[in-house]
């Protein structure tokens, strides 16, 4: 999966979850969720694709295990009882969506990591990172991962549509804010 579906997926989840239990009081900001989506690529391609290339060879190691996200999401627990500030809360429930949505149970030495060991299995793309990006962008294309190019056009679609409700809150309150007296720079 990219950027966008990744990224619009999980906002369409948080979206859901915030109006489908709306009395539990836990609003979500969308922004983290968005970061929070790509939290796990943020770590593991730099750092298992570039920087420990050579050893590892791959973009999916520590930030996309379990174990990351119990960390996290214990972190977060902590943090929301004593100060009631749910960032690593709603960063540990995005990161897990961006692995279910990596469908990361398929490799289940890396979604268990160390319980299999303490490797991981190295991608089957290899060169620089820059063609291993070609080769995954041409692989968008493929019929064989045809769920990649579905995932992304959902996930362009609902980014597209919470940009626009963002667009269309921010002319509202400006048209309120020009409308009561206040001067907006």
């Amino acid at each position: 999966m990219f950027i966008f579906g990744h990224i619009g997926i999980t906002l369409g989840i948080f979206y859901s979850l915030d109006h489908l239990f709306p009395e539990k009081n836990f609003r979500f900001d969308y922004q983290l969720v968005a970061f929070g989506s790509l939290c796990p690529d943020f770590i593991d391609k730099p750092l298992g694709r570039i920087i420990l290339a050579e050893t590892i060879g791959s973009g999916r190691i520590f930030a996309h295990t379990l174990l990351f996200v119990i960390l996290l999401g214990l972190a977060g627990y902590l943090v929301y009882r004593r100060k009631l500030y749910s960032l690593p809360l709603v960063l540990a429930g995005a990161s897990f969506c961006h692995l279910l949505e990596d469908r990361i149970w398929n490799s289940p030495e890396v979604l268990f990591w160390p319980l299999f060991g303490w490797g991981f299995p190295q991608d089957t793309i290899y060169g620089n990172f820059l063609e291993y990006f070609m080769v995954i962008l041409g692989r968008a294309y493929d019929p064989v991962y045809a769920g990649v190019f579905a995932s992304e056009i959902i996930g362009l679609g609902i980014t597209l549509l919470f940009t626009a409700s963002y667009v269309r809150l921010k002319m509202k309150s400006s048209k309120l804010m020009k409308k009561n007296g206040f001067l907006i720079k």
